[in-house]
């Protein structure tokens, strides 16, 4: 299960601060602090099949790790998403052009994506590539990643920025989750996520298929 809170972030400027907030600082491991470049896949049939069924499948390069990632059930409330997830590791680059859903066939979801899937074959709908700022945090309640992306999200009907605050629970308290969050949200006045990258990018598809459909 993932659990995370998603904030917008305004401005760049105010991404910096939140980076280099004290508070933060104060409970952050300062060795996990890093930078890294992150770009996505996500992957579809042409008439959706997956995310009709709240499917997401993901291949995402992370710095110089590739890692697929199945997501269902998901839900949002004012910014706390919660979902069930699968990642597997995987050694080929390649995955992010054409993965193989075969990927996920040890677990019972994957061979239920196996099965809805058929012979359908799958592309590339959604892609984001962004820089990730991450660290670890330990509030005494529980243990999080507190990260910001910049970057934006690709479709073939155009692009939309991404520049928000993601926190995640690693282990403890959920409630601690939507502390951290609000704290930094009346902070930095900060305005919660109610969609996920993917999310934002079918909207983008949906409107642009809707004025292509208009000029027919």
């Amino acid at each position: 299960m993932e659990i995370e809170m998603k904030y917008g972030i305004g401005d760049k400027e105010c991404a910096e601060n939140i980076w280099d907030d004290e508070d933060l600082l104060r409970i952050a491991d300062i060795e996990s602090r890093e930078t890294i470049l992150m770009k996505a896949a996500y992957f579809d049939t042409d008439d959706y099949v997956l995310s009709k069924h709240d499917i997401a499948f993901r291949v995402r390069m992370e710095g110089n790790r590739v890692v697929a990632s199945l997501k269902w059930n998901g839900s949002c409330e004012e910014g706390l998403h919660s979902r069930e997830e699968i990642n597997v590791p995987i050694n080929d680059e390649a995955c992010l052009i054409m993965p193989s859903p075969e990927v996920f066939k040890e677990s019972e979801q994957g061979r239920a994506v196996l099965e809805l899937l058929g012979d359908k074959q799958l592309r590339s709908l959604i892609e984001t590539c962004f820089l990730r700022k991450r660290m670890r945090i330990d509030s005494g309640n529980a243990i999080c990643e507190v990260a910001i992306d910049e970057g934006e999200i690709v479709t073939d009907f155009g692009t939309v920025p991404i520049c928000e605050l993601e926190i995640e629970l690693f282990s403890g308290e959920e409630e601690e989750v939507s502390v951290i969050g609000e704290r930094l949200a009346q902070k930095y006045n900060l305005k919660a996520e109610n969609r996920s990258k993917y999310a934002r990018g079918l909207d983008l598809l949906k409107v642009g298929m809707a004025k292509k459909n208009d000029k027919k």
